[in-house]
């Protein structure tokens, strides 16, 4: 079965502000570039990492000129966040997106109460029918206190044409096992944990959160899940989430929200990414990066670069 978006490795781009939390263009132009260099084409703005949560409308209409600006090339495909508290702000920064030439979105539930069956059902109508010549990509995480499973996504395939994929972190096998095999006209992008279990069940996709970090084993692992080479994924698989537990083993006791870990990889891939979140939230010190990059550069020196 064909599915409605591509598969591909989906990579996340981050904000970076200076200390007035104000966006430090050069900084981000420069990421966005070295993603692209790496050879991922397929990236996107405004997830839980990339603090999608906390800009303001105008800081969002600001960043989405530049990641436009700087992604509207050939075999480029971006794909720009929306983390909204209700249809019609989800709508507004769509639109706005939308009219500078994005066509690939990524939309979570509005957060403030659990949506029951009919409202989920709607938000999605509402939202991705107002622009139905664009792509969707639901984002489905606890924090919006609903989360989607197998026949959810069944619902929402035959009613809404143009939702053409999930970003699912989940582990659980049987909730990946739900997702996939309710819903294989989706696109389902899993994190490195639940790739592999996705890829025995349908086409799949691999969202990355160490992509940048390590791009050449990145693409390896995502190669061995297209190609169906299992054995070779579930133990290349095993060494992955050791590097990256290797990356994290500093942080370990302390408790912070997606970005902050993953400034630090951005930090570490060689852009001088600052570590500072919008307020209220809280990133890593200095101490702490350094010593993330020591650990992973002393026990998986060959995964980096």
């Amino acid at each position: 079965m064909s599915t409605r978006y591509p598969q591909a490795i989906l990579v996340s781009c981050e904000i970076p502000w200076d200390d007035q939390e104000t966006l430090l263009e050069d900084c981000f132009r420069q990421e966005i570039r070295a993603t692209l260099a790496h050879g991922f084409n397929h990236l996107y703005i405004f997830g839980t990492a990339g603090e999608g949560y906390a800009v303001t409308l105008s800081q969002f209409q600001e960043i989405v000129h530049v990641f436009h600006d700087e992604t509207k090339k050939d075999g480029v495909f971006p794909m720009v966040g929306v983390i909204a508290m209700s249809t019609p702000q989800a709508v507004e920064r769509i639109g706005f997106a939308y009219d500078l030439g994005i066509r690939a979105f990524q939309i979570a539930l509005p957060p403030w109460g659990a949506l029951n069956d009919d409202e989920y059902v709607r938000f999605f109508r509402d939202v991705c029918g107002t622009f139905p010549d664009a792509q969707f990509i639901h984002y489905n995480l606890p924090r919006t206190k609903r989360v989607l499973l197998g026949p959810d996504y069944r619902r929402l395939v035959e009613a809404v044409p143009n939702l053409a994929g999930t970003k699912n972190c989940r582990t659980d096998i049987c909730d990946i096992v739900s997702i996939a095999t309710h819903s294989p006209e989706l696109q389902h992008f899993y994190g490195e944990h639940g790739f592999p279990i996705g890829c025995l069940f349908g086409e799949c996709s691999l969202l990355s959160s160490f992509g940048a970090l390590f791009p050449s084993k990145t693409k390896e692992f995502f190669h061995y899940g297209v190609t169906g080479q299992f054995e070779q994924l579930f133990r290349m698989q095993a060494d992955y989430i050791r590097a990256m537990d290797a990356f994290l083993e500093p942080t370990l006791g302390r408790e912070c929200i997606d970005g902050a870990y993953d400034k630090m990889i951005v930090r570490a891939c060689g852009i001088d990414m600052p570590l500072r979140l919008l307020s209220p939230y809280e990133g890593f010190d200095e101490a702490t990066y350094v010593a993330c990059v020591r650990t992973v550069q002393e026990r998986y020196p060959g995964w980096l670069g």
